[in-house]
């Protein structure tokens, strides 16, 4: 009775601990977060919204191998637009600084909604979730920055098969010509040539940025990075959180010959890529001052001009969504390092890739996301079948020689060493593993966690169909048993603090179920208090795993299916008994049954 009065104060406790979490921490952080926000907005007068804020923008150090920052003001006065368009994307470039700051993605929508509006990457910097990348320099004086207004001919429109020319002359008589090219998806490149007629020689030091003046505005979770990123230098990759950045301010790695370097969503990212033959210094700031903003840059080694002579330098900017296939394929025509990490595939990498690359395949195939899901367990069933179906025959043989084990209880009473060496001369005369049963669990944990970041992660499984109502299986069941399924025109999950634990559709509820068969198959535990622990799993695993992707939820339900079949098909084959028949009855309180062969 203590046992199960402590087991009922801790789950109490618990709930009370994260309720007492939401409302004294989380509610105020977010409504402060919030106030602070309109207070910036109101701070900043209408008329002064083509004011663009302060940029930080690379400077040559007086010190080799250090980055300094100068603050440039912007006026944000817009000097002209290039078009952009091609078969992903459409927008514009501001002929002011040669930026890019208008780019939509013509290929995702913001939401499952035909009708609703496509995605928006970047924006002019005078906005609020202005959202920048450019390419300039920082030496000598009166070479293209970021208030640079480059030429460009009438009406020129960037597609895939139309390159534009920009060109600007310095006051000291450096001639630059850029042109920008673009492919059908999301790499731009941009190739400078500088002409020096000054008859001195120059020392020229290019940059790149991406500027973000916001940052996601839903929270992060654990299993997911979003922020600056890089592969650079012995460094390798760098993850670096909007939290962590905000409280280190500045991380520079070491100098890098090779590489890229930007910030990541879930879904999109923006990355510099510096040419192969470029040595330069990686960073990722935080720039608190007047208008924060999160910033990763780099800033070239000096390249001397001398008179007379020309120089070119070429980089190249991704901009858009982090589909695989496309990483991986830029990865290898344009030897861009580890590009594809750009997916945080996770710890279980080895297991994450290979599983995409099933689902992706099956999907082909068949058309349907869900669908390749459920063939993927099979599958899984099938590679891990010799070990699950060891586990579950030695359980099986388990329950054959229950007497046999009772009698050893009997005879040793209370001499546990002896009961023990009993037991285990029994074990190995039987031939059966006592932990065998964990097995099955413990396999599907990798399995599990490696399709949760798969569907998470990956923007092929963003608002990819299932059947009936599941139209979007990277996201939670949309159904709940709160409002009986839509019947009740009133939403639970939109409650304060308790909103997230109503969110308990009818995929979760599938999945509780079968999971509560599936621990059904096993006799009850003797132990009172794993009795009841046993018999709440279900439960806390269907409230659980609701706010979690559907097709997540899916694979379990299903994986729970098969699981039972299985169990039930080997115990029959070695004669043991099933004791979910049994279970179920005595849970309705009806007489105890025969076994079920």
């Amino acid at each position: 009775m203590d046992n199960n009065r402590n087991l009922f104060i801790t789950i109490i406790l618990s709930v009370v601990i994260l309720a007492a979490w939401q409302i004294f921490y989380i509610g105020p952080k977010i409504e402060a977060e919030r106030q602070a926000q309109l207070e910036l907005e109101a701070s900043q007068p209408a008329e002064s919204a083509t004011e663009a804020p302060e940029t930080a923008i690379p400077q040559p150090a007086a010190g080799a191998g250090t980055t300094v920052i100068a603050e440039a003001q912007d006026s944000g006065e817009d000097a002209g637009r290039i078009a952009i368009d091609t078969p992903t994307l459409t927008g514009s470039i501001n002929l002011k600084g040669a930026r890019f700051d208008d780019l939509k993605l013509k290929e995702y929508r913001e939401t499952i909604q035909k009708d609703s509006d496509i995605v928006t990457l970047l924006a002019p910097a005078q906005q609020p979730d202005g959202y920048i990348g450019e390419f300039g320099y920082a030496a000598p004086q009166g070479a293209p920055g970021p208030n640079t207004v480059w030429e460009a001919p009438a009406d020129a429109t960037l597609t895939p098969e139309t390159p534009v020319e920009l060109t600007y002359t310095a006051p000291n008589g450096l001639v630059f010509k850029r042109t920008i090219s673009v492919d059908e998806q999301y790499m731009f490149s941009i190739e400078d040539t500088v002409e020096n007629t000054t008859g001195d020689a120059i020392a020229l030091q290019e940059y790149g940025r991406v500027t973000r003046y916001s940052k996601p505005e839903k929270r992060p979770i654990f299993v997911l990075h979003e922020g600056m990123i890089g592969v650079t230098g012995e460094e390798g990759l760098t993850e670096i959180k909007y939290a962590d950045i905000e409280d280190d301010g500045t991380v520079t790695p070491g100098k890098s010959s090779d590489g890229w370097l930007g910030i990541t969503d879930k879904y999109w990212a923006t990355t510099l890529i510096p040419a192969d033959d470029t040595t330069f210094q990686p960073r990722y700031t935080y720039i608190p001052d007047g208008r924060t903003r999160y910033q990763a840059d780099f800033l070239s080694d000096p390249v001397l001009v001398n008179g007379g002579e020309s120089v070119q330098f070429q980089n190249r900017f991704f901009a858009g969504a982090k589909k695989s296939s496309l990483l991986d394929g830029y990865e290898e025509d344009l030897g861009i390092r580890q590009f594809g990490l750009l997916i945080d595939w996770g710890w279980f990498h080895f297991i994450t890739r290979p599983m995409f690359h099933l689902l992706d395949w099956l999907y082909h195939l068949f058309g349907n996301f869900g669908v390749a899901i459920l063939i993927t367990t099979v599958i899984v069933k099938a590679i891990f079948f010799p070990l699950a179906n060891m586990s579950y025959r030695s359980m099986a043989r388990m329950k054959v020689v229950q007497p046999k084990m009772q009698e050893i209880k009997e005879k040793y009473g209370d001499d546990r060493e002896k009961m023990q060496k009993a037991m285990m001369d029994l074990y190995r005369e039987e031939k059966i593993n006592p932990v065998a049963g964990c097995w099955p669990m413990l396999i599907q944990i990798p399995v599990f966690f490696a399709l949760y970041k798969v569907l998470y992660v990956t923007i092929e499984m963003r608002h990819a169909p299932f059947f009936g109502w599941i139209q979007d299986l990277s996201a939670p069941d949309p159904t709940t048993v709160f409002n009986l399924f839509g019947l009740l025109p009133f939403d639970p999950t939109a409650l304060p603090v308790f909103g997230t634990f109503l969110a308990l559709g009818v995929w979760p509820l599938i999945m509780g179920i079968t999971m509560f068969l599936q621990m059904r198959m096993n006799p009850a535990p003797p132990d009172p208090t794993q009795a009841m622990i046993f018999n709440w799993m279900p439960l806390v695993f269907m409230f659980m795993l609701a706010s979690f992707p559907a097709g997540l939820v899916i694979y379990w339900a299903w994986n729970n299916t098969l699981s039972i079949i299985q169990q039930a098909v080997i115990m029959k084959k070695n004669g043991a008994q099933i004791e979910l028949w049994n279970n179920l009855r005595n849970m309705l309180g009806g007489k105890k049954a025969g076994s079920v062969e």
